[in-house]
């Protein structure tokens, strides 16, 4: 087992598990009879992948997977390492090796790593020189190559519970690492963290010190916000917490939810998203889901991308929160949307047809000559401005109906309309 760190050292690493029973959290993996802990019991290591959102211990079961079995324990972090690690690594493996010894490479933020770098550990795994274990936030059906994937066994790990992290404040405190808190500052805080051991952690350490320096023999929920203040947020920007959350507004804008639509989008706000980027997917939405069942919806959604860019945050947040509102109670259609991908996916395996000739430019006498544009008849020149009749699509090709309004909102008159000119036409041919 690893000796006790220094009591200087940051509180994350005096805090860490000396043994899987000290592990808080992630149960559904090492609980009695669970898969994780059912593979410390086996006596053999395998090569596996932790994917999970930061700080919920993935570092330290890895750690505690190589005291288990008394490998030698190597980190390489992807977002530092490259190559050159990769091949000290084989080498330490190697001397490992003719000592009798195992070796156990971790390998953070794995998804970093390129293909070729990942691609680098597959003979040293199928060899047996060393078990690897990768570490990733990012899902690893699209971030870790197949070959890799497919010799290592994937542990989901969850974020930590507001009772795991309460466990964490208290153990803190019975290490006297921190001065008393009160309750409603506690409760702040594991909100804070938002399931994080790591940003737990940090923060408490933050405000450990400060309170050293000011002296203070306990943390209140006041003061707590006066040290901390911006830092209060609780949003991940990046990774899959933040398309999970993207999608969980879109959803609700689509399913016409208004509250639900803008809880995600405060949820996304008070995370610190750029309000542009969160009107740019408005505009979307208003483009997939709505379209044509009410054209006002995309000129709300680019009104209120224009009002943002004149007044700001947070004045300028009104408009965003005005524009989802409307997006969610609007009428819904996705034909448009629909018929674009079906129109793409046509022309994507059609042949190339010819345009027909009296829909063709004749900008020269010598295209005249050789009846561009002939028999074109100018719609605005017969009753209602349409000719009944005329042919648009390329000669021989069967009307696609790609486009099929839906029965809600303005798309109701358009499909009344399109069914009056289509009978028209069938008169006339």
């Amino acid at each position: 087992m690893r000796p006790s760190p220094p009591q200087h050292t940051p509180l994350a690493e005096r805090l860490r598990p000396k043994a899987l029973n000290e592990v808080v959290g992630q149960q559904h993996l090492l609980g009695e009879g669970m898969a994780l802990r059912l593979a410390f019991e086996s006596g053999q290591p395998h090569s596996c992948i932790f994917w999970g959102p930061p700080g919920t211990g993935k570092t330290t079961i890895a750690r505690l997977m190589a005291d288990a079995f008394d490998a030698r324990f190597i980190t390489i972090s992807a977002v530092l390492g490259g190559v050159k690690d990769i091949r000290e690594a084989v080498e330490k493996a190697q001397l490992a090796q003719q000592q009798g010894r195992r070796t156990l490479v971790f390998v953070d933020e794995v998804h970093r790593f390129n293909k070729s770098q990942q691609d680098a550990f597959l003979p040293h795994v199928e060899s047996g020189l060393f078990t690897f274990i990768g570490a990733t936030t990012e899902n690893p059906s699209f971030e870790v190559n197949s070959a890799l994937l497919s010799r290592a066994v994937v542990y989901v790990l969850q974020p930590l519970t507001l009772e795991d992290l309460q466990k964490i404040v208290h153990k803190a405190q019975s290490m006297q690492a921190l001065p008393a808190i009160e309750p409603k500052a506690i409760e702040r805080l594991v909100a804070y963290a938002d399931g994080d051991a790591r940003r737990l952690l940090n923060t408490l350490e933050t405000l450990a010190v400060s309170a050293t320096q000011e002296q203070r023999a306990d943390i209140t929920d006041v003061w707590l916000l006066k040290v901390l203040g911006e830092r209060m947020r609780r949003y991940d920007k990046g990774g899959e917490q933040f398309y999970d959350t993207i999608s969980a507004l879109h959803k609700s804008v689509r399913g016409s939810d208004p509250d639900a639509a803008l809880y995600w989008l405060v949820r996304m706000l008070d995370g610190g998203v750029d309000p542009r980027y969160l009107a740019r997917r408005m505009i979307r939405m208003a483009s997939e889901d709505i379209g044509l069942a009410d054209p006002r919806a995309l000129r709300l959604a680019l009104d209120a991308a224009e009002v943002y860019e004149r007044l700001g945050t947070p004045e300028g947040e009104l408009a965003l929160a005005e524009c989802v509102v409307y997006l969610a109670v609007a009428a819904k259609s996705n034909a448009v949307y629909k018929a674009f991908n079906a129109a793409k996916a046509f022309v994507k395996q059609d042949g190339t047809r010819p345009v027909p000739m009296q829909l063709r430019n004749a900008p020269t006498k010598l295209m005249k000559e050789l009846d561009y544009g002939k028999g074109y008849r100018y719609a605005h020149d017969e009753a209602d401005a349409f000719a009944a009749g005329a042919r648009y699509l390329p000669d021989g090709m069967a009307e696609p109906g790609f486009y099929q309004p839906v029965q809600r909102g303005l798309e109701i008159r358009i499909a009344e309309k399109l069914r009056a000119l289509r009978e028209r036409n069938s008169q006339a041919r």
